[in-house]
């Protein structure tokens, strides 16, 4: 098995996930980004074999590939952040486009897979600040070049299904989407949780900027648990190979931020911490997205199993944990393990 962006988020969460239930993994990507991270704090290069990748070079990810021969895929590496495409759109696109095309191509040329999920976002979709979820059909697009790279993305896709993928015999894929996830170990920059949490460990003000704006929150399990149920109906045929999926949580747990923000102050002790701050000229960013997942709940039998209360409770005890000594491979290890008996 062989997940690209691994050394991410929502990579490192997959990657334990995986090992813990036997999986031999094999990681390729870049290396954290972050520091600390989720990676490191796990030593996951102990649980999987890690190896440093940029999916950019068609040649280095061919030779992962050749050694690894992985019978499935799931493919998350990506330039994952809207602020940063502003200033790097270049970066973004050749990452999120080529070397999603990249990926794609090895798939193609390694006789031994059988199966990928490929990752996107919610942001593939033109966003038009509707009130019902967006369904699988509905018009890909954007404004800000993350948005354009990932809709870009599922348009690779698409082309790589209607050539390489069409014959008998192929690999069997399909693409996810899924939106705001949090969990334990996410610092990324310009996230609400992980800017929370930084406020409040140096004792800042925690500042928003859209208090209104609304985000699909869901524990970062959730989506993960939905590619690994895609990936085992492509392997049973009960997948449409080609096809596009939704992992989303159901409506009542559309939140807007300043909730979220409030709530993490508030469980860690500081209720008074959230500041509305107002900034000029500032990018654009959606105030209102949503996906529609009842293809995943009618055919995958796929659904959230925590709530938006259970999801903010794991996620800041996670954090507070951490903050309070305890490690993060036991605390990782204990989430996965009540989501699953949940």
């Amino acid at each position: 098995m062989l997940i690209t962006g691994h050394t991410g988020f929502k990579g490192s969460w997959l990657a334990l996930l995986l090992a813990r239930a036997g999986a031999h993994v094999t990681g390729v990507a870049l290396a954290p980004h972050t520091d600390p991270s989720h990676f490191r704090l796990l030593s996951l290069g102990e649980h999987v074999a890690s190896r440093e990748c940029d999916i950019r070079n068609l040649d280095m990810l061919r030779h992962e590939f050749a050694s690894a021969k992985p019978e499935v895929v799931f493919h998350l590496a990506a330039q994952a952040f809207v602020r940063k495409s502003y200033a790097d759109p270049h970066t973004t696109f050749s990452t999120n486009v080529l070397g999603s095309a990249n990926v794609l191509e090895c798939v193609a040329q390694t006789s031994s897979v059988r199966t990928l999920v490929y990752i996107t976002s919610d942001k593939c979709y033109k966003n038009k600040e509707q009130q019902h979820g967006y369904l699988e059909t509905d018009e890909l697009g954007g404004i800000d070049p993350y948005s354009v790279s990932k809709a870009a993305a599922e348009m690779v896709f698409s082309g790589y299904c209607a050539s390489t993928f069409s014959a008998d015999g192929t690999a069997r894929i399909a693409s996810a989407r899924a939106g705001n996830v949090i969990g334990g170990g996410d610092w990324s920059p310009d996230r609400l949780v992980p800017d929370c949490v930084r406020a409040l460990e140096r004792n800042e003000t925690i500042e928003i900027r859209h208090p209104h704006a609304t985000r699909p929150w869901q524990h970062v399990l959730e989506p993960l648990s939905g590619y690994v149920r895609l990936a085992v109906a492509l392997e049973d045929g009960s997948a449409k190979s080609g096809s596009s999926w939704n992992f989303g949580p159901p409506e009542h747990a559309i939140h807007e931020v300043q909730e979220v923000a409030g709530l993490v102050a508030s469980q860690w002790g500081r209720a008074d911490a959230v500041r509305v701050v107002t900034e000029r000229n500032s990018m654009h960013e959606s105030q209102l997205l949503q996906l529609n997942s009842a293809k995943a709940h009618s055919q995958l039998s796929w659904a959230t199993r925590w709530d938006f209360s259970q999801t903010m409770r794991h996620t800041i005890g996670w954090y507070r944990g951490l903050h309070d000594g305890r490690l993060a491979l036991d605390l990782t290890s204990d989430d996965i393990a009540a989501y699953l008996a949940s």
